[in-house]
């Protein structure tokens, strides 16, 4: 067992904290947010995650998980402390540094001697320099340590990981902070810091890659004829690709891959060399917002002009609360562009959205439509009566842009249907 202090309770750091607790570590974490701290402390998670709860109120139960707004009072005593706050974008596309930088400056003078400083946030090439400066503390050791974490299965990902990452400058840090995953027997990378950091970007960026192909490959689909759903499942069989994100839909997004793709960009572009490969990537996923928008306002008669559009999902995906450069609002944002009304439902999601009309239930949300957008994957939409939806709305027309509805199902029901890539 380790003394741990894990500073920012956000997504990243609270399932870290949690996960940590539970393999027996003792825990202090620590945010700003005096709300969120309370409402942690006893035992309500303000986040959608699978088994998220379920692991806080443990580690509180066994009094191995605690949580304060204190960033001193987390590192006191502890071996390792784990940085976990946001590196947002900043308007150059750039990762913001400022407040890793902030934390590192404020704990540096009451780290215990000898102890490890984790960067567990998404950093430039680079931030262990950059944190060793702001520590001020030469007898304090820092590594890259970065996550892989999916929303939906954060948890079992810690648990459960493909791998484990550790950038460091000698093999006996990196040693020790392996130890504290010893009870998930992943296999381990062990690495110098700029390599576990490009590592982390590279990861991302590919499968933001992957993404972006087959939406390109989507689109050729629809052009010539054929059904991307066969085409996916020829190229997945073969070992060197794979299945995994070949799945068209309506772009990538959430709160990592848009962050840190523009930042590799960056990142290459500081180094002096110019990444067009994923910057054609990006531009895809923004042209395949623009082709959803683009199918229902053919599909609601070639103009949006004052009429309402139906849209099933807020969500980036499926299974988290998480609104974070959703591809589905990047598509609503495109709908009212062209002069529609937007009404929407997700069932995670009840709080105001800006510019769009939130309901409570599907069917609510598709009163007076002349368009239904489906722009998350959520399992319960494919169950609902279509019989039902139709007579609420102005016209029957569905743009599926997850492909997770049965189109013999919907066309019964006198639907004109559209999918991503599909005849």
């Amino acid at each position: 067992m380790a003394k741990v202090a894990v500073v920012g309770a956000g997504y990243v750091g609270l399932t870290t904290a949690a996960c940590l607790a539970h393999l027996g570590h003792e825990v202090r974490c620590s945010d700003a947010d005096a709300g969120r701290v309370e409402r942690l402390a006893s035992g309500e998670v303000p986040i959608v995650e699978d088994g998220l709860t379920e692991l806080v109120r443990e580690g509180l139960g066994a009094s191995r998980l605690s949580f304060g707004r204190s960033n001193t009072w987390a590192v006191k005593g502890a071996a390792f402390s784990f940085v976990c706050v946001p590196t947002p974008q900043g308007d150059d596309g750039r990762a913001d540094m400022s407040f890793i930088q902030a934390v590192a400056t404020e704990v540096g003078p009451h780290l215990e001697p000898e102890s490890v400083v984790v960067n567990k946030s998404t950093v430039p090439v680079g931030s262990t320099k950059v944190v060793e400066r702001s520590l001020g503390r030469p007898d304090v050791a820092v590594v890259s340590n970065p996550e892989f974490l999916r929303e939906g299965s954060a948890v079992h990902d810690f648990l459960h990981p493909d791998r484990i990452v550790i950038g460091a400058d000698d093999e006996s840090t990196a040693i020790k902070v392996a130890g504290l995953f010893l009870a998930t027997s992943a296999p381990l990378v062990v690495t110098d810091p700029a390599t576990a950091e490009t590592i982390k970007y590279a990861s991302n960026a590919f499968l933001a890659t992957k993404v972006s192909f087959v939406n390109a490959v989507a689109a050729l689909c629809e052009a010539v004829g054929a059904d991307v759903r066969q085409v996916v499942l020829g190229m997945g069989s073969d070992p060197r690709i794979g299945s995994e994100f070949l799945r068209p839909g309506p772009g990538w997004g959430g709160s990592c891959f848009p962050k840190d793709t523009m930042a590799l960009v960056r990142i290459a572009e500081d180094a002096g060399y110019d990444f067009s490969l994923l910057k054609g990537v990006i531009a895809v996923n923004e042209e395949q917002y623009d082709r959803v928008a683009a199918k229902a306002e053919r599909l609601a008669g070639g103009s949006l002009e004052g009429a309402k559009v139906a849209l099933w999902g807020l969500t980036f995906k499926a299974r988290t609360d998480d609104l974070r450069h959703s591809p589905s609002l990047e598509v609503a944002k495109r709908l009212r562009a062209r002069g529609a009304t937007v009404q929407a439902y997700d069932p995670t999601v009840e709080r105001p959205v800006d510019g769009v009309d939130v309901r409570t239930d599907p069917y609510s949300a598709c009163e007076g439509a002349k368009v239904l957008v489906v722009g998350t994957e959520w399992d319960e939409l494919r169950w609902l009566d279509f019989d039902k939806v139709g007579a609420l709305m102005e016209k029957r027309a569905v743009v599926d842009a997850r492909n997770l509805l049965e189109p013999a199902t919907v066309r019964r029901a006198g639907f004109v249907y559209e999918a991503i890539g599909l005849r």
